[in-house]
């Protein structure tokens, strides 16, 4: 047995020495990005742009976002993956730069789409490198080192938050230079670099015909998380919370949702998942009631709320594309896969704006408000699903995908280092018998 577990070890520290590279380059990546994002909310109120033009603004990040993942392949084949990555991290780092030297709405909302575009590409490169190193023996490692690796380095983005004052250039130039960072260590990596094919896509008609509340429920999730990611920072600036109260907010809705993830996945390999869609949905309905008529903002059970928050809207994007899969053949799951993230861009895009629309005429915890009507608009469509088709029957080994709701810069790539998308083995046959005759 120690031997098991000497063996074990040996391989996960091989397994993440070859990839030690690529996750560094992902992390800076998403330590500069989650900065970014909170950063750009707190400063755009601070120079009193209109509230819906601040949701236009982050909104077109996602939309920049979407476009760059149906394009990035192209871009990567022609010109290859270091010159490609090298292209679009300097791209990335100077539109960064370029909003602390032109502080105009309209020019931040080309700056956002054109940083968008560039990591939609950049997320492409990583994932298309990292899926070259994975192999049937380390996929479930490597997948799950990634994400803590991207969520990790995102709260972490939070807390720079408080490194200087929002108000100066110096957050921007923090930014660059992290971005920059990422550039080194992708750039120097000896790892062979994969031939990228064209992404396919189910279309989303099929889909919905397909698992109405997977789709459904992934484009609801970026309603409800691509709103927050915009416009968490901007409700905090609004209230009048300092700049640690609102790093701290918003890195405690993170960690909510890695403390949640495990255990929801779980509890949907066990019953119904569209059980668990509903009462993660109305779950986040109740709490942003709480948020929205609960009083004063501060305090200890404001920040327990938002840890819960975030426990319920970060998993629920991986729920939903669990049980899209549990009515897929194995060779449709990336394909799938890759409409669910499309739809949750798409959804992503609009959430923002939409929050913002809200705000405007309900002040600042019209952001709570608009989430709470989105999550309970999905949680009905899944009771109401619950009476049109049956549960389906689940297997012991169809575990829920370890994808929380992209922070915002995962490419659908991510999903072919999932095991369930490789092809059943040849002696399936085999043992679907050994099933039968022990039933």
């Amino acid at each position: 047995m120690a031997r098991n577990i000497y063996d074990g070890l040996m391989t996960l520290r091989a397994t993440l020495i070859s990839i030690f590279a690529l996750l560094l380059g992902a992390g800076a990546l998403n330590l500069g990005m989650g900065l970014q994002a909170s950063l750009l909310g707190v400063r755009a109120g601070m120079e009193s742009f209109p509230t819906v033009l601040i949701g236009l603004i982050m909104s077109s990040y996602y939309a920049g976002f979407v476009v760059g993942s149906l394009n990035a392949a192209k871009l990567v084949n022609r010109v290859g993956h270091i010159r490609t990555f090298s292209a679009f991290a300097s791209l990335t780092s100077a539109a960064v730069l370029l909003h602390a030297v032109f502080v105009n709405p309209w020019a931040w909302l080309g700056f956002r789409a054109v940083t968008g575009f560039c990591v939609a590409v950049l997320s492409l490169v990583t994932e298309s490198w990292l899926n070259e190193r994975a192999s049937n023996l380390n996929r479930g490692t490597i997948i799950s080192t990634y994400f803590v690796v991207t969520l990790g380095a995102t709260a972490l983005g939070q807390v720079l938050l408080m490194a200087a004052p929002p108000s100066g250039y110096q957050l921007f130039v923090l930014v660059s230079v992290v971005i920059s960072v990422a550039l080194v260590p992708v750039a120097l990596t000896s790892s062979p670099m994969p031939e990228l094919t064209p992404q396919e896509r189910m279309p989303l008609k099929a889909l919905f015909n397909v698992s109405p509340v997977g789709l459904i429920g992934s484009l609801g999730a970026g309603l409800i998380a691509g709103s927050f990611w915009g416009v968490g920072a901007v409700y905090g600036q609004h209230v009048g919370m300092t700049t640690p109260e609102i790093a701290l907010f918003m890195t405690l809705v993170i960690c909510g949702g890695v403390a949640t993830q495990w255990p929801l996945g779980k509890l949907s390999d066990g019953i119904d998942r569209r059980y668990v869609i509903a009462g993660t949905t109305f779950g986040i309905t109740l709490i942003a009631a709480l948020f929205t008529f609960g009083g004063e903002d501060g305090g200890v059970q404001f920040y327990v709320l938002a840890a819960l928050l975030g426990g319920l809207i970060l998993p629920l994007y991986g729920i939903a594309i669990a049980h899209a899969n549990d009515f897929l053949e194995p060779q449709d799951f990336v394909p799938a896969s890759a409409s669910l993230l499309l739809s949750y861009g798409i959804g992503a895009a609009i959430g923002p704006l939409a929050a913002t629309v809200v705000m405007n005429f309900m002040g600042p915890y019209g952001l709570f408000f608009y989430m709470g009507v989105s999550a309970l608009g999905i949680g009905l469509f899944t009771l109401y699903r619950m009476t049109r088709r049956r549960e389906v029957p689940v297997s012991p080994e169809a575990e829920t995908v370890p994808a929380m709701a992209p922070m915002p810069n995962t490419s659908a790539m991510i999903y072919e280092m999932d095991p369930r998308s490789e092809e059943q083995p040849e002696d399936e046959d085999a043992e679907d018998k050994a099933q039968s005759s022990g039933a």
